[in-house]
């Protein structure tokens, strides 16, 4: 059984070390425990640190292509390199390595496909009160929308299965952790959730620059994702609110109609005629979309069983 722990950095210099040093090397119930850093285009001496303290493997990107990309990365390289269990972790040294054997007991005991460190940010001190409601709400909303039990839905710390991390197909650029979620809900995939400790804080996000940034990125992530898996919802759901809107103006023309005072009020109608068409052609945007929707799960179902294959048949990064 190989454990691969991959650590997606940019310009982890300074805690990349202490990052590795906290990872335990050995697991009961593994046989090998390996180290990943996937550099993200580091302007710093990120890899020289990597190859100083001797991490078993690198990964590089030629320039910076964000987090969901590099996590990406690592996933695949993993897989290739023959892992069993993969932990993600930051570069910043915010999660402590220490719980890595709690986080893929669940794994280990076949009781869960996917686990996510819970932070318990209520306990964060260098938490804000803003940034804790906001979490607080942003995992609210992706439980409901992957019907799962996460309470912390962007912590990056977490494990997956070899097969979960097969299934897994990253399209966003901003980060992968709302939508690792929403597709393992969607895919039936087993999530938990285990609680984790965090270090001192020793940096700033470099993901986002204030919180109505990250408000708005992951509001995005949310709706696109989200719209994906169930398009005819969404698209259901917006021309369905056109059309109940129609009638508003519908009703109010009626009445002044029945009145004898139609004729005055011809804008109502022309309103309301405007949203029935418009809501009528959303609906169909979204039956449309649903047969895109079917269409992409069959493509992902044949990307699944390709990737499988060449994992089976291929391995050509056992070198380091």
């Amino acid at each position: 059984m190989k454990l691969i722990v991959q650590i997606p950095c940019f310009n982890e210099e300074k805690t990349l070390e202490q990052t590795v040093r906290d990872i335990p090397r050995k697991i009961q119930g593994i046989d090998q425990v390996e180290i990943l850093v996937i550099d993200d285009g580091s302007m710093d001496r990120t890899v020289e640190v990597a190859e100083k303290i001797g991490v078993d493997h690198i990964a590089r990107n030629t320039q910076n292509k964000g987090l969901a990309q590099t996590f990406l990365l690592g996933l695949d390289t993993c897989l290739r390199l023959g892992a069993d269990i993969i932990v993600n972790t930051d570069g910043d040294n915010q999660y402590k390595g220490q719980d890595i054997p709690k986080l893929i007991a669940p794994i280990l005991k076949r009781e869960a496909d996917i686990v996510i460190g819970d932070r318990q940010t209520d306990n964060i001190p260098h938490f804000s009160p803003a940034k804790k409601k906001l979490q607080k709400i942003g995992s609210f909303t992706v439980r409901i929308l992957s019907r799962t039990d996460v309470p912390d839905t962007v912590s990056g710390f977490r494990a997956f299965s070899r097969d979960a991390a097969i299934q897994m197909n990253i399209v966003s650029s901003f980060s992968y952790t709302i939508e690792t979620v929403i597709q393992a809900g969607k895919k039936y995939l087993r999530i938990v959730s285990v609680p984790v400790k965090t270090n001192a804080k020793t940096r700033d996000s470099r993901l986002f620059r204030s919180i109505p940034e990250f408000l708005k990125s992951s509001m995005a992530s949310i709706v696109r994702i989200y719209t994906i898996y169930e398009p005819l919802k969404v698209f259901s759901y917006i021309g369905g609110f056109l059309i109940l809107s129609g009638l508003i103006p519908s009703i109010r023309f009626l009445i002044y109609y029945l009145m004898g005072q139609g004729s005055g009020h011809i804008q109502s109608l022309i309103l309301a005629s405007v949203l029935f068409v418009v809501g009528f052609h959303v609906l169909m945007i979204g039956l449309v979309a649903d047969v895109l929707a079917f269409n992409r799960k069959l493509i992902e179902e044949i990307l699944v069983r390709i990737r499988r294959i060449e994992l089976t048949h291929l391995n050509p990064y056992n070198k380091k």
